[in-house]
């Protein structure tokens, strides 16, 4: 396997386009796998306050071998802990529970609450070291440019669900705007639409002797795309981290941009539904 891409941050930090998320991966499996993520070459861990596994990733870096500056994580503040003193204290619990003196990236997890006061106590993480770079997740075009326009420092990144049947195409010149890099969750689009059997991917596939999933991540990364696939199984870890070893002609890339879709899948702050779950759990 070749190195990993690096990307660089609009504050000058590099970072891994390459990462290894752990959304919905069960806490007492966490150290586990990020255990095995590392040892596959992955060097950006992608973990939240939400996913309640922060210790297992903490524990995992500690005891890999591996120096933590050569580890970048990512780490997210949750609605519940939205506000500049909430948001705060849940910082320096994050720190402790990632068993580190620093957080390489620094995302608010969601557009909901008091999401002003939050990325103003990461402003003030990112002045007092505690912090390398600070950015948002979930934040479409109104609330990502109301918010990217009143604060000292820009979003570096911007993190949402991006794939090949959502390419994100209405942001990405917004992001641009800002010098703010967009970093894709579930860039496997969770097997949806036959991915994994897609006839356009396998054919791509089996020119260049990759799997429908490793195009479908090297597609990304060709864009600029930073990217986080998960999986507990280390065979799959290895086999999404093999992607720096061949190159998307410019004619495939043309054929996978058609794979696009309506870019749906983001957090709809009108539904109904989520608002009821809002009011239900914080409220």
């Amino acid at each position: 396997m070749k190195s990993m891409n690096t990307i660089t941050l609009n504050n000058g930090v590099e970072m891994p386009q390459l990462g290894y998320g752990v959304f919905q991966v069960a806490p007492n499996e966490c150290k586990r796998c990020v255990l095995e993520a590392i040892a596959a070459g992955y060097r950006m861990i992608d973990t939240a306050q939400a996913y309640f596994n922060e210790e297992g990733v903490g524990a995992a870096v500690q005891e890999s071998g591996v120096p933590r500056e050569q580890i970048f994580l990512t780490t997210k503040v949750w609605i519940s802990n939205a506000g500049e003193e909430k948001a705060m204290a849940s910082i320096d619990e994050s720190l402790r529970k990632l068993r580190t003196d620093y957080i390489d990236l620094l995302l608010i997890h969601q557009a909901y609450g008091d999401y002003y006061g939050t990325y103003r106590a990461m402003e003030k993480a990112l002045s007092a070291g505690k912090v390398r770079a600070i950015g948002v997740s979930n934040f479409q075009v109104g609330r990502f440019v109301d918010l990217a326009l009143h604060v000292e420092v820009p979003p570096a990144v911007n993190q949402l669900e991006a794939h090949v049947f959502s390419q994100q195409r209405g942001i990405e010149s917004v992001l641009s705007n800002f010098g703010t890099k967009l970093m894709a969750w579930s860039p496997l689009g969770q097997g949806r639409n036959g991915l994994f059997t897609h006839p356009t991917l396998a054919a791509i596939g089996a020119r260049h002797g990759k799997s429908p999933a490793q195009v479908a991540l090297r597609f990304l990364l060709q864009h600029g795309f930073i990217i986080i696939p998960k999986t507990t199984h280390p065979q799959r870890m290895r086999e999404n981290a093999d992607i720096f070893n061949f190159a998307l002609s410019e004619q495939e890339m043309k054929e996978l941009a058609q794979l696009n879709e309506k870019d749906t899948g983001n957090v709809n702050f009108d539904d109904p539904a989520f608002i009821r779950y809002l009011i239900e759990t914080y409220g």
